[in-house]
């Protein structure tokens, strides 16, 4: 290895009409033609993602890009913020889509089809340093853990599909069709449940059809989320009727999702969430294997240096 490269951890995913192999070749092809150095080490499964990560560290690897989606993403910012604020402070991170979702990427503009704009940006380098969400919580045997995260938590509905959509994109080319395509079927599967929550110094219960707490679009929950204003934007959907339900989805596909007069929207730099019974929660689309009654969630700012979209030349 050439410690003055970049490490790229390529990640293949499962898309309909797509190869793997192929899928690479193109990505080589067009780190060449910017002449971008770098060394390739590929993922096989998911859990080697933060092995691979901190093996980049240790032989002093600065820029680390994921050719993945949001869970291969959200692998690497865990592996990162395990390390010492010296150590992680000279590491940069970027990311090529090449997941089945690939929202934070979306967020800046970068998109599975377009590889040429991800690998301007890596050439460029233009860095932001973003903030950081903490989910912290007990497991069942009463120890205490954390989780990082870039895009949201889901907690409810949406948390229980997060499976269900990765399983509908790899059958439907569409991103925004695959996730209305999950939407629609949890008509058939409707929740209800009961939690307490504190945000901003409030005392709430509701019935929940679904929370999402995002830092940045939160798969179109959290819309006016951005990941470097110091705040958390939370979007929580009441119980509804079969009706409402419909119109939820109807105004979600829209992208107004907050007009819905069920949703309450909050921003906030922290959440502490409580049910009688185990939530389904879901944190960069990982489910949490985890079963959880209660956890707080709040914000470190400014934590992860990012690669942004390529400036624009004349």
């Amino acid at each position: 290895m050439n410690n003055n490269n970049i490490g790229i951890i390529y990640c293949p995913t499962h898309r309909p009409f797509s190869s793997s192999k192929k899928r690479w070749e193109l990505i080589a092809a067009t780190l060449a033609k910017y002449d971008v150095k770098y060394d390739m080490i590929q993922s096989e499964e998911r859990q080697s993602v933060e092995r691979l990560v901190m093996m980049l560290i240790n032989n002093n690897y600065k820029t680390i890009v994921i050719a993945g989606g949001d869970a291969a993403l959200n692998d690497a910012v865990n592996c990162i913020m395990r390390q010492e604020r010296h150590v992680r402070e000279n590491i940069v991170l970027g990311v090529i889509p090449n997941g089945t979702m690939n929202d934070f990427a979306a967020f800046w503009g970068l998109t599975y089809k377009d590889v040429e704009k991800s690998v301007r940006s890596i050439k460029q380098c233009r860095i932001r340093a973003i903030d950081v969400g903490c989910v912290r919580y007990k497991n069942k045997e009463g120890e205490k853990c954390r989780r990082y995260f870039l895009n949201c938590v889901n907690i409810g509905l949406l948390a229980s599909i997060q499976s269900l959509r990765q399983k509908t994109r790899r059958i439907l080319w569409s991103r925004k069709i695959s996730f209305a395509v999950s939407l629609l079927l949890t008509l058939f599967q409707r929740m209800n449940t009961r939690v307490k929550y504190i945000i901003n110094s409030q005392k709430e219960t509701h019935r929940i059809l679904t929370l999402c707490i995002g830092s940045a679009w939160g798969y179109g929950q959290t819309p006016n989320a951005t990941p470097y204003s110091g705040t958390l934007d939370v979007t929580l959907v009441r119980s509804t009727l079969l009706s409402q339900h419909i119109e939820a989805i109807w105004l979600f596909v829209r992208g107004k999702l907050l007009n819905h007069k069920r949703v309450l929207p909050y921003r906030t730099r922290g959440v502490e969430i409580y049910s009688d019974r185990y939530m389904p929660v879901s944190i960069d689309g990982h489910p949490l294997e985890a079963q959880v009654r209660g956890m707080s969630i709040d914000l470190e700012p400014e934590e992860i240096n990012y690669i942004m979209e390529e400036l624009k030349t004349k």
